[in-house]
């Protein structure tokens, strides 16, 4: 499979969203395989990573985020269970539980329903190594400020928004995968 392919179905190939889209990707890919490769005993799914990463993004096309170049309806909370949608289109359900379980350091339905989210009504937390580890290299990379990486430090100020759970589970993706 090859996940460029997929995104040229959705984004134009000389559209601004297919750029922020592929760059991001790329770089969150680039990190969680460095990753994977100090962890030989976690014996990690080396190729899934790489076109997990490309592609956990791919339903932001659908939502309404100007500054990425995105001009859909829904609200860009939705992106990850949209792009989980196609991926299960596009015959790839591996693929798809990243997408849906990538926003935040995932989503449980408990903070969906307390928080009245427009999402489905399920738990979106990552499950697997692999989509706990391309949830936490995503976290590193945002898509407005394409290739700077995030601190460890600059990643939890953003998640602290979102209460101490996220923030935990950020702290022991560190001590995970990083070691701190």
């Amino acid at each position: 499979m090859n996940p460029l392919d997929i995104i040229k179905k959705y984004y134009p190939l000389e559209s601004e969203a297919f750029r922020i889209l592929v760059t991001h990707s790329r770089s969150v890919a680039d990190k969680a395989l460095s990753i994977a490769r100090m962890h030989p005993e976690m014996n990690l799914d080396l190729t899934f990573i790489d076109e997990a990463s490309m592609l956990h993004d791919i339903g932001i096309f659908k939502c309404n985020a100007p500054d990425i170049a995105c001009y859909g309806e829904a609200e860009y909370i939705c992106h990850g269970y949209l792009g989980s949608d196609l991926m299960r289109e596009e015959g790839f359900p591996r693929h798809a539980l990243v997408c849906e379980r990538h926003t935040g350091t995932g989503i449980s339905l408990k903070m969906i329903e307390e928080r009245n989210l427009p999402l489905p009504q399920r738990d979106m937390q990552p499950v697997s190594m692999e989509e706990q580890l391309i949830c936490f290299a995503d976290k590193f990379y945002s898509k407005t400020k394409l290739e700077k990486e995030k601190s460890i430090d600059k990643v939890k100020q953003g998640l602290s928004k979102y209460g101490a759970e996220t923030v935990g589970r950020f702290d022991s993706w560190c001590k995970l995968f990083l070691g701190e």
